[in-house]
């Protein structure tokens, strides 16, 4: 195992991790008044197997208003807790694999439908929407309803939600928090100038577009344990001449880092239609190299990443210290197990399966 770099150990503030291998927080669009469910028991229960350092449960709206769709998981207020803390329990009842989740607010990119059924936005006055928010009221698609630009008592309303959310995930012993700042949602919208053009403190220049992020961030820091990591996924670029870019990333990098941040997932998009992303094996990853090149705390590579050989070689390089898998890990849930199978090392694995390994029964799997 010491001869490979996607199997060493990492530490992450008081969290040991025992590979770099993330499963990545992907939406389920399945919760019931923000409630996580039997769906999410079986989902989460699946991937806790999967041999994974950590599993990030999917965006997780820190308010009503906040979620990307009515079917959006939610920490918001008791109840929605205490279905989340039902599936943890039964999830950690047979895995001790690590578990995250990632805090979110959809801003402008709220009230729609869930994507199988066309992922439109619903006017406010429709039944499964409401009323959106947002640092300026500028449209993501055209025809859509202007989203309200927030004001102050909105700011502080939201930042609360951000840590009260923290909070609760305390309790819920949930080991690592990421704050949701990329993929066009909220605080993304605040860090591009092409959704944030206010002319107060939180617009303008890059320092005051990273403002309402920071504060967030300081927020979540303070509320969450502090022996726990606090990590936030940004995105790189918005892949639009003008926009958020890879060289603003990087200075919002080092300030997170300056803030408290614990870990960066570098991913790109989503908050402009007229993006134009150059999506390829490993696209990503040059983005995650230019964060990684400016701070000192470990950054996390996704995106098409699907051989064993290739998230080998982005750990080994130092592009990233960590790689992320999403709708890879869907279709084939067991790749960690394979990887380490092709690399020479071994995951945790429950002991109920253990008499599937193939070196078991050799005969059963000599080549043709």
């Amino acid at each position: 195992m010491g001869h490979t770099a996607l199997f060493r150990p990492l530490r992450i503030r008081g969290l040991e991790l025992h590979n770099r291998i993330v499963i990545a927080p992907m939406c389920q669009y399945s919760a019931e008044q923000g409630c996580m469910n039997d769906w999410h028991l079986i989902h989460l229960g699946h991937l806790a197997l999967s041999g994974a350092a950590l599993l990030t449960i999917e965006a997780t709206a820190v308010l009503p208003e906040g979620r990307i769709t009515y079917a959006d998981v939610g920490l918001w207020d008791e109840e929605t807790e205490a279905a989340m803390g039902r599936t943890l329990s039964s999830v950690r009842r047979w895995s001790k694999i690590p578990i995250g989740i990632q805090l979110s607010h959809a801003g402008r990119k709220a009230s729609t439908e869930v994507p199988w059924k066309g992922g439109g936005q619903f006017a406010a006055d429709n039944l499964l929407g409401w009323p959106t928010k947002a640092p300026s009221p500028i449209v993501f698609h055209d025809g859509s309803a202007p989203p309200a630009a927030l004001d102050r008592a909105g700011l502080d309303l939201i930042r609360e939600a951000f840590a009260a959310a923290a909070r609760r995930a305390g309790v819920l012993g949930i080991d690592l928090i990421q704050i949701h700042a990329a993929h066009g949602y909220l605080l993304h919208q605040f860090l591009s100038p092409l959704s944030n053009q206010r002319t107060d403190e939180y617009g303008g220049s890059l320092e005051n577009r990273m403002r309402f992020p920071l504060e967030v961030l300081d927020a979540v820091r303070a509320a969450f344990p502090a022996e726990r990591p606090v990590s936030v996924r940004v995105s790189g670029t918005d892949w639009v001449e003008g926009g958020w870019d890879i060289e603003q990333t990087v200075t919002f990098a080092q300030a997170l880092q300056e803030h408290g941040c614990d870990a960066m997932h570098v991913s790109s998009g989503g908050n402009h239609p007229a993006q134009r992303i150059p999506v390829g094996p490993s696209y990503q990853v040059p983005l995650a190299r230019a964060v990684k090149k400016a701070v000192n705390i470990p950054v996390v590579a996704v995106g098409l990443i699907a051989g064993f050989e290739q998230a080998e070689s982005i750990i080994a390089t130092g592009d990233a210290d960590m790689i992320a898998l999403a709708r890879g890990m869907l279709y084939d849930p067991r790749w960690p197990w394979h990887a380490a199978a092709h690399l020479g090392a071994s995951v945790r694995a429950p002991h109920q399966y253990l008499r599937c390994q193939p070196h078991q029964y050799p005969d059963l799997f000599e080549a043709d």
